[in-house]
């Protein structure tokens, strides 16, 4: 049986990679890693970012989204109209 790939997002800090979700491998199982840092996010990408995060959504979520987008209330407790 060949060895599973697997893709996971991690943050490196303090000499540590630390995975944002835990892998499916055993305590103390040796894997090789292969880094590829992702590009720095400027300001004027969030709609690139955005974009991004909404594309793999169904029709029905984007207007979920849409309808809590519409009916919340700031952060002063005012409509957002």
């Amino acid at each position: 049986m060949g060895a599973m790939r697997e893709t996971l997002d991690a943050v490196f800090k303090k000499g540590v990679f630390k995975p944002a979700r835990r892998p499916n491998l055993p305590e103390g199982k040796k894997v090789k890693i292969t880094v590829e840092p992702e590009p720095d996010r400027r300001k004027g990408d969030i709609l690139e970012l955005a974009a991004g995060v909404l594309a793999g959504l169904s029709g029905r979520e984007l207007e979920e989204i849409r309808r809590i987008a519409l009916e919340r209330k700031d952060f002063f407790g005012e409509s957002a109209s």
